[in-house]
């Protein structure tokens, strides 16, 4: 087995190499003078099971093309299998046509991946679970939630009831309910643009409680605040939120900070580098040692998850 990072979240790449106790296999990584990737592995990777850990978030352009480069050196160099390990999966929100010539861009990356080399694809939590179906490769679905739950079990919360901000979250917001035993509520709202979103009502009794916003990923933050905004109208008493992605880009962690959100809760499958610094309130958990053992009963050939 051999574990290969691409510089998209090093830090991520070498929690996971240490659960599993071994180190990272070399992978140099440079630029042509006009700005083209080159890479090479330095090592032998006939007949190995590798693992190539690339989260395509931040930078989702430059960092999907890095991963299609190593996917293809490792094809080319003969490894028996290549598993592409995609912390967060980019590109993922357009999976179906909106409009008339609309791309589906998460199927044509899930047949970028297969074509570069991937036989098997390790992820987690994708922006809808049908995304697994644009795959003719096996898919491992790991799911965030239960290392969040066991932080957020820790909160005093008092009289909880968690919250879905958007009707796009609510099966994941029930399923945090069933989890904490709480009670379930939804903000319906609509989108006047990307970036802009109106809270229209909260629909469910939340007066008096403290609040879980829970969601699979927050990019600019405006669902999650004004879902919270809303939620304080109505007499929330304490809020909190949870997210598996934060992806939290533009004005997003000012937009917290100045938001009735306490704390915001969140793995570590994006990478801040020194961006919290000034963040009192975004709680990042690791989630390292869910794809080692993921890796673990790939390389061994057991089940991911347990069998009735």
């Amino acid at each position: 087995m051999l574990l290969f990072s691409g510089s998209s979240h090093p830090a991520l790449a070498q929690n996971i190499a240490e659960c599993l106790e071994t180190k990272l296999a070399p992978l140099e990584l440079d630029r042509f003078p006009d700005g083209e990737i080159s890479l090479h592995i330095p090592q032998s990777v006939r007949g190995c099971d590798v693992f190539a850990i690339q989260t395509i978030a931040l930078r989702p352009n430059e960092y999907l093309m890095e991963l299609m480069l190593i996917l293809d050196a490792l094809k080319r160099a003969s490894a028996r299998h290549i598993v592409a390990v995609i912390p967060y999966f980019g590109y993922c929100r357009q999976d179906r046509k909106t409009k008339a010539r609309d791309p589906i861009t998460a199927k044509l990356v899930a047949d970028m991946l297969t074509t570069a080399g991937a036989h098997h694809l390790l992820t987690m939590d994708l922006h809808a679970g049908q995304l697994e179906g644009f795959f003719n490769i096996p898919v491992d679905h790991l799911q965030g939630m239960p290392v969040l739950v066991d932080s957020l079990q820790r909160l005093p919360l008092q009289n909880c009831v968690v919250v879905a901000p958007d009707i796009g979250a609510i099966k994941r917001a029930r399923a945090y309910a069933k989890s904490l035993g709480t009670e379930f509520a939804v903000v319906a709202k609509q989108r006047l643009s990307a970036q802009e979103v109106e809270t229209l009502t909260v629909i469910g009794e939340i007066d008096g409680k403290d609040i879980l916003l829970a969601d699979d990923m927050c990019s600019t933050a405006g669902t999650l605040v004004s879902a919270a905004k809303a939620c304080r109208e109505k007499g929330a008493r304490r809020i909190f939120a949870v997210v598996t992605h934060g992806l939290l880009v533009g004005e997003a962690l000012q937009h917290i900070e100045n938001s009735p959100i306490e704390a915001l809760y969140t793995s570590d499958t994006i990478p801040y580098q020194g961006r919290l610094a000034a963040s009192t309130k975004v709680r990042p958990q690791s989630i390292a040692q869910s794809f080692a053992h993921a890796i673990r009963c790939i390389t061994s050939q057991k089940p991911l998850f347990s069998v009735d």
